[in-house]
């Protein structure tokens, strides 16, 4: 190959991976919201909401109405109190004790948020954004990536469905991979000091982290040195477990969540089998399928090898036997949390079969986890009652429909919502304290009528409105954060159509804005 040619081939590797990362931004800024933040990554959900600490209570935070919580949002609440002495701790979280063993991230969060809320609420669910890019770098360079097979390799991690998944619920499995990594390339130089404190360190994410130090060892494989490491690797996990017992008593092992050999993995592969003809979001349970080919796939690789001299050899057998023995809990939902648990298995096949040059088809079928990545970001939650938000000089606000509106239409630019005749909007604002918000927006109506807007009760505006748009702005008070708005019209509303479904229809509310005037 000519230079120029090896250099457009550089070129065009580079381009492809920021290509790549470009793809992973846009997926993810699909979530962001002007109030919100990137909370709704928390997973807060309906039935968690009055459970939650009065951090969670007084700051805006997403709350997801019709999905179900996830872990996420007790790691999020543990990082407002990293030491634990919270006593709103305990009735926030399904299980304290279990949960608070992978303080890293946590106590990582409330420093970058220097322990204030406000900070804090916004920063935990970053952390595994920063984590996404910074793996992105330690594998380019631990994959020393120069073809098309390392670059498969590289975006087989980082697509895989449990880095994603760990990005989506803003776990702590994608933090512990990334520092993982950091130690493994440490270990790979020879700065044997660095990566033991980064293992350690790793455990501190997730504790089973800790079988990785399989590939720390050094031959003889039995012996002082390697025992003293053990020690140091394990020794911050388990002085936290020590402070855990006495803080808070004990905790559930999570035995749970392993079973005999191999039994969780065949009735994964029984219930993915029997989903692809039973459950009716067809991508979710094929791209699920397929992850559970792509995991066995890994697991076959290493299992069919033996190189105990290669680290990661080493750590690939280590995790692959984990994988026999997960259990139900682990395995079950869409794709399933194995995928999440078993990152460094993923981690540890791409690096060894691009290594390796093992045939192209186990890099493959071994990376088939990234399509239930990208389906696990199909979908961003929204609150179908929002109309509009905004957020200026350190106040925000959001404005929902109530009582007597149908749900919220959207068309190109425009968002509007019908009402019955009768109908309020509620505009919360942040911090809870008083502010004067201007509302813009446009009225339609059936036909000519006259409609009325009323603040806590008192007649504040009034305007006729006929078919076509008109626009209107009016100004109110918020006291305390909270201002509740009474839409009315004295002329009965019209049926939408014969159908038994057909609504109610007066006026409708459109292209709602917010705009703070004063704090």
């Amino acid at each position: 190959m000519t230079a120029p040619a090896s250099s457009r081939h550089r070129w065009l590797l580079r381009a492809a991976a920021w290509a790549a990362v470009a793809l992973f931004l846009g997926l993810i800024a699909r979530f962001w919201h002007p109030v919100y933040g990137f909370t709704s990554l928390i997973q807060l959900d309906a039935p968690n909401d009055d459970l939650k600490i009065a951090a969670f209570r007084e700051l805006p935070v997403f709350v997801h109405r019709d999905n179900g919580g996830y872990d996420g949002l007790y790691y999020a609440q543990i990082a407002h109190d990293p030491t634990l002495r919270d006593p709103e701790l305990p009735r926030a979280m399904d299980n304290l004790g279990y949960r608070a063993r992978r303080i890293l991230p946590p106590a990582f969060a409330w420093l970058l948020g220097a322990g204030q809320p406000g900070w804090i609420i916004h920063t935990y669910p970053l952390l595994n954004l920063i984590a996404w890019f910074t793996l992105a770098i330690l594998l380019w360079k631990l994959l020393a990536v120069s073809d098309p097979r390392g670059l498969l390799a590289w975006t087989g991690v980082l697509f895989s469905a449990g880095a994603l998944a760990s990005v989506r619920l803003a776990l702590t499995d994608l933090i512990a991979l990334t520092i993982l990594a950091a130690a493994l390339l440490a270990a790979e130089q020879s700065r044997q000091h660095p990566a033991t404190a980064l293992l350690a360190a790793a455990a501190l994410a997730r504790e089973t982290a800790l079988l990785a130090f399989a590939g720390l060892v050094q031959h003889p494989f039995f012996s002082l040195r390697n025992v003293v490491r053990a020690f140091l690797v394990t020794l911050p996990l388990a002085a936290w477990l020590v402070y855990l017992r006495w803080r808070i008593g004990p905790a559930d092992a999570g035995w749970a969540n392993f079973t005999f050999p191999g039994s969780g993995l065949v009735e994964k592969w029984a219930a993915a089998t029997s989903a692809l003809f039973t459950v009716p979001d067809h991508s979710l349970a094929f791209t699920t399928w397929l992850a559970t080919l792509g995991l066995t796939t890994q697991a076959v690789f290493f299992a069919t090898r033996w190189r105990l001299d290669d680290r990661w050899w080493r750590i690939g057998i280590a995790y692959t036997i984990l994988l026999l023995f997960l259990g139900t809990a682990v395995w079950e939902d869409f794709p399933g949390a194995a995928l999440r648990v078993l990152l460094p298995l993923t981690l540890a096949f791409n690096v060894l079969v691009h290594r390796t040059r093992a045939p192209l088809a186990w890099l493959l079928i071994g990376n088939l986890t990234v399509f239930a990545g990208l389906v696990g970001l199909r979908d961003v939650p929204a609150d179908p009652r929002e109309l509009a938000a905004f957020s200026s000089s350190g106040t925000a606000g959001i404005a929902r429909t109530g009582e007597g509106w149908s749900g919220r239409e959207e068309h190109g630019r425009h968002r509007w919502s019908w009402c019955s005749g009768q109908g309020t909007v509620t505009l919360e604002t942040w911090p809870r304290q008083s502010a004067t918000v201007q509302l813009d927006f446009s009225l339609r109506a059936v036909t000519a009528r006259t409609v009325v807007l009323h603040h806590d009760g008192r007649e504040i505006w009034r305007a006729a409105v006929g078919p076509t748009r008109s626009h209107h702005t009016v100004t109110v008070r918020s006291e305390h954060g909270r201002a509740t708005l009474a839409f009315s019209s004295d002329t009965p509303p019209q049926r939408e159509g014969p159908h038994a479904n057909a609504r109610d229809l007066s006026f409708a509310l459109y292209d709602l804005r917010l705009t703070l005037t004063e704090p």
